[in-house]
């Protein structure tokens, strides 16, 4: 019924015309999202919909844009946000002034809780960008079982399953992981292929944060390869990535078990941000049984305990996300001590008079824990790696970014950054990708990953999600010393037909919908 709906006022909004439009995009090289080149056409949207693809040099319009020269492509879609803050900052700038039109929130397993009274809460509010979310499992496990190490009850389980199949009738549009992370690393594989079926049900996917992206990367991969074939469930390996100076070249592999899988008939994408330093928090560096519970203060208070923690602290910044060098672990949000926002674990050492050995840095990872912990920035990835990932036809670009505004911590770059650099820095710069590749992987593929037939792409009907950029001159201005830089190169961003930047001018709008999967 609703299709119906929609196409008859489509077919209103085409015979009432008259060649007046609301916007008129002239004379811009169109990309419409499915990877075909670029046309030299015209573009006429009435409402919040694209009504006319073709010349239209003789039409009139309240608002015309001349985009002679610069590329006209569907709304860029950001596969994974962090959009936590987004009651506090509903209009998303640093999102939408990259181009994107489009977020996929409740990443890596955390998600809004309860799920329904969220997305009503945010439809009421307004959003500057559409949203779309995911529902956490590790969110879901804490609601019932807290950070347990244990393996659920039959009535826990049962709990659990009902919690995901009342968030995908809400419109959840799958079910994402955090394995590693608490309590997600807890948990076997057999609850992840229960929980996921019920998203499967729905026709959800299923985005996991790998249990281990470093040593243990290659097993991590087999197994969402296996939660995928037993669950029956189209998944994508989020920020996919091999960690850890002694993974480099990982991705060989990696993108081998990926096309072996879907030469078997899975469903495997990956996702990924264009950087080579990854983001969370300082806690990945601790082993998972410390941070069981409540109870890491007395557990490093035990001097047994604290010999194991602190090991296996040394281990990780040697072998995994450390990549061999305090100098790599940078912080980003420090509550407790603003001034070492921006600076490194070693920078932090030299403050407290230390050598910036590995051994004092775990202990001042310890420290860190035991203050609230920190966001931290991750210098570990290999720019080769990064190459081959991104040039996989089933990669898709996702920023892993959360929503920022300038004088709020020292973020990653990712966040102001992502999708410019894409087309700027590994598209023109490098030739990594060609044009039209790159956005197809920033708009067609996602659209048809998460089962959206009118965004990700331009056709008459489509809703008007639309980023003008100039080819020549697109570029992040982000960087990882002073990140709150908004890119430049980006002319016009439209969001279900309204301008919410114009002319590089950022417009404060809240023209985003809460997207729904199913309704």
């Amino acid at each position: 019924m609703k299709k119906i709906l929609a196409f008859l006022i489509f077919s209103c909004l085409i015979s009432c015309t008259n060649d007046s439009y609301d916007i008129l995009i002239l004379n811009g090289q169109v990309y419409d999202g499915t990877g075909s080149e670029a046309r030299l056409t015209d573009i006429g949207i009435i409402g919040d919909r694209i009504v006319k693809i073709g010349s239209l040099k003789h039409a009139k319009a309240a608002k015309t844009f001349d985009a002679k020269g610069k590329a006209v492509s569907p709304g860029f879609i950001d596969m994974h946000t962090h959009l936590e803050p987004i009651l506090e900052m509903p209009e998303a700038e640093s999102l939408v002034r990259q181009g994107a039109t489009l977020a996929l929130g409740g990443p890596d397993g955390g998600s809004p809780w309860p799920f329904e009274k969220f997305l009503d809460t945010l439809e009421n509010l307004g959003t500057g960008p559409n949203v779309a979310y995911l529902v956490g499992h590790n969110t879901i496990r804490r609601e019932v079982m807290g950070n347990e190490d244990r393996q659920p009850s039959e009535e826990e389980m049962d709990l659990m399953k009902t919690y995901v199949e009342e968030a995908m009738a809400a419109g959840a549009f799958g079910i994402s992981t955090g394995l590693k992370y608490l309590p997600g690393t807890f948990a076997k594989r057999d609850e992840i292929v229960t929980l996921s079926q019920m998203a499967t049900k729905s026709g959800g996917i299923y985005t996991s944060h790998l249990r281990e992206e470093g040593l243990g990367l290659l097993d991590a991969v087999k197994e969402a390869i296996l939660i995928s074939k037993e669950a029956d469930i189209p998944v994508v390996l989020t920020h996919h990535k091999a960690m850890g100076v002694k993974m480099w070249g990982a991705s060989n592999q990696t993108l081998a078990l990926v096309d072996s899988a879907r030469n078997k008939g899975l469903d495997i994408m990956m996702d990924q941000y264009p950087y080579t330093a990854s983001h969370t928090g300082i806690s990945v560096l601790i082993p998972s049984w410390a941070l069981e519970g409540t109870e890491f203060e007395q557990r490093v208070s035990d001097p047994i305990l604290k010999d194991s923690i602190k090991a296996a602290i040394i281990f990780n910044i040697l072998n995994d996300r450390g990549g061999e060098d305090l100098r790599r672990i940078q912080f980003s949000r420090v509550a407790w001590r603003k001034e070492l926002e921006g600076k490194t674990l070693h920078d932090w050492a030299i403050l407290e008079g230390f050598e910036p050995t590995v051994e004092n840095g775990a202990e001042l990872v310890i420290q860190a824990q035991l203050n609230g912990g920190t966001g931290t920035i991750y210098h570990a990835i290999d720019a080769e790696d990064v190459k081959k990932i991104m040039q996989h036809p089933m990669t898709m670009i996702g920023s892993d970014g959360r929503l920022s505004q300038p004088g709020l911590g020292h973020p990653h770059p990712r966040a102001y950054g992502t999708f410019p650099r894409v087309l700027g820095y590994y598209v023109r710069e490098l030739g990594v990708l060609e044009l039209s590749t790159a956005i197809y992987k920033m708009t067609g593929l996602p659209a048809k990953r998460l089962g959206i037939t009118d965004r990700g792409i331009l056709k008459e009907g489509a809703f008007a999600d639309i980023t003008i950029f100039d080819p020549a001159t697109i570029r992040d201005q982000a960087t990882f010393t002073d990140p709150h830089q908004y890119p430049v190169g980006i002319d016009a961003v439209i969001i279900n037909g309204e301008l919410a930047v114009e002319h590089g001018e950022f417009k404060n709008i809240r023209a985003g919908k809460v997207l729904r999967k199913g309704k």
